[in-house]
């Protein structure tokens, strides 16, 4: 082979083996310290119109049956609970998780509970480790209701009422 093509050859190696390095410093330093919280600027409110009476604000009645918190019954945190609302709750080691779990096998943002409105579903977010209902591990939304267990490295979740 030319000196040339040798040369080039060494430049390709140096920089696939500099892009390795990157992306590992850059996984560790998201390990470590988290993903940063979006910011969203909140848009400011309409003035209302005068004369207009204001709607009164609709209350959600809790369905019959219907959990009401998340609660973490083994593990690290056992005790630890979230009120169910009706955004997503996100579990995982991460600064903007709902529940953070101080678990060596848990991922920053590991599984996410979100309701439709009538039922509530977990899903596992891409971790490392999965997510378990029982024996099952969690590869799409699942819907779960009171006193499922879900496993989450170590620690056990459940909702309740």
């Amino acid at each position: 082979m030319s000196e040339l093509t040798l040369t080039l050859i060494k430049l390709a190696f140096l920089a696939v083996l500099w892009i390795f390095v990157l992306s590992a410093v850059s996984v560790i330093r998201s390990d470590i310290f988290g993903t940063k919280a979006p910011t969203s600027s909140r848009p400011k409110a309409k003035p209302k119109a005068a004369g207009k009476p204001a709607k009164p604000a609709r209350s959600r009645k809790a369905q019959r049956g219907a959990p009401l918190t998340l609660r973490v019954v083994s593990g690290a945190n056992q005790g630890q609970s979230v009120p169910l609302g009706d955004g997503p709750i996100l579990l995982g080691r991460g600064t903007d998780a709902a529940i953070r779990l101080d678990d060596d096998y848990v991922s920053t943002r590991h599984a996410r509970f979100a309701t439709n409105g009538e039922q509530w579903f977990v899903e596992d977010l891409g971790s490392t480790n999965g997510t378990y209902i029982g024996s099952q591990r969690v590869t799409t939304p699942i819907p779960i209701g009171l006193g499922i267990q879900v496993r989450i490295g170590k620690t056990v979740v459940e909702l309740r009422k």
